[in-house]
């Protein structure tokens, strides 16, 4: 019976942190849109996603809580519900700097991005999707890939702030505008982090031995 209800709880978690990572995606979706096509209303979207975040946050917070003090699991479940309080902590910040970016956005007055800002976000759209998936299925490969993953977006962060540079040097009027691209570059590698923070307790639910970061 305790098994059942535990089984049933852990089910309830995935759940949760499917919707979750939904968030973070959404808010990814949204900086790109605002930033792509100069939309303020996406922009505004992200910014208000952030209280929904944190909200779904606390309630997996809560539900960890509930099956660590009530349901007592041991050896790779313990392992799982102590890695998702973990994981929270990044997937709150992912929807924080997602809104964040959104906010500087709204000062660029329509401004597009460049074509690598947006295959940023699509790279780290799908880090954080394959994460959670990762979690789900206790699949350490998944995870392994996500961390390597990072790679392409330190690539593509390089390749954003050369661009960037290259637009300073031609027009020194586009100053202003550069620097809010960087922000946004920026953003987006945070974001990439973030990822291989959530596959690294991934791989500690399931082998018990957490990768080291990134130097």
């Amino acid at each position: 019976m305790a098994r059942s209800v535990l089984d049933s709880g852990l089910r309830e978690l995935n759940t949760e942190l499917i919707e979750m990572g939904a968030l973070c995606e959404k808010v990814i979706s949204l900086a790109d849109k605002a930033l792509m096509e100069g939309n303020s209303e996406a922009a505004k979207e992200g910014i208000a996603l952030q209280d929904e975040a944190q909200e779904k946050g606390r309630t997996i917070e809560s539900l960890c809580m509930k099956l660590l003090l009530t349901q007592q699991p041991f050896a790779q479940d313990l392992r799982a519900v102590s890695a998702a309080l973990k994981m929270i902590t990044d997937m709150n910040r992912i929807c924080v700097i997602g809104g964040d970016m959104c906010d500087v956005i709204t000062f660029m007055d329509g401004k597009p991005g460049t074509a690598s800002l947006s295959r940023m976000a699509v790279e780290t759209s799908s880090m954080v999707s394959r994460a959670i998936d990762a979690f789900v299925r206790q699949d350490v490969m998944i995870a392994h890939q996500v961390i390597k993953s990072d790679d392409s977006v330190d690539e593509l962060f390089v390749r954003t702030r050369n661009e960037i540079v290259d637009m300073i040097t031609e027009d020194k009027a586009n100053g202003e505008y550069a620097v809010n691209l960087v922000m946004v570059a920026k953003y987006y590698e945070k974001i990439g982090d973030h990822a291989v923070n959530i596959a690294q307790w991934v791989t500690y639910a399931v082998t018990g031995v957490k990768p080291s970061a990134k130097a």
